[in-house]
């Protein structure tokens, strides 16, 4: 049976991962659902439970999309800020989509939800990155874009 510790080590970038993205797409979420997309209470109470259930199988692989897209970054914050927008934008969008799909948005709603989520996440790329990097750091572990942390790491 293995240890405490080798358990820890092998799955820190899931938890750190998993941890960063519920505490910031759970907030986001809950507004844009409930002040864009006009949905009522109960309706982004369900889609939050259903986004929480869906975040833990995604966001390990979404991390390393991202750090996989930053290493076609540049230097620059501006390189940063349009590789880490279209990494949220393209693998969080459809995610997203059909969470308050299932959740019982409108037709108008899920239209506007969308847009509203995807105008979100390309002003939130960039500060979710840096998120994503400082919850890594508190784990110890590197930050994303350098290299992709491997799935064994």
């Amino acid at each position: 049976m293995p240890s405490g510790r080798t358990f820890w080590h092998k799955h820190r970038p899931f938890i750190a991962d998993t941890t960063a993205l519920l505490i910031f797409f759970t907030l986001t979420g809950a507004l844009n659902e409930r002040f864009v997309a006009g949905m009522q209470w109960d309706q982004v109470i369900n889609a939050r439970l259903i986004g929480a259930a869906l975040m833990i199988p995604v966001a390990r692989p979404y991390g390393l999309w991202r750090d996989w897209l930053l290493t076609f970054s540049g230097t620059g914050r501006l390189s940063k800020l349009l590789w880490d927008s279209l990494a949220l934008v393209s693998f969080q969008v459809p995610i997203y989509a059909a969470i308050i799909a299932f959740s019982g948005a409108s037709a108008e709603g899920l239209v506007k939800g969308v847009v509203g989520a995807a105008l979100i996440m390309l002003l939130l790329g960039r500060p979710y990155g840096a998120f994503l990097n400082g919850v890594r750091r508190l784990f110890g572990l590197p930050p994303g874009g350098t290299r992709p942390m491997s799935l064994n790491e």
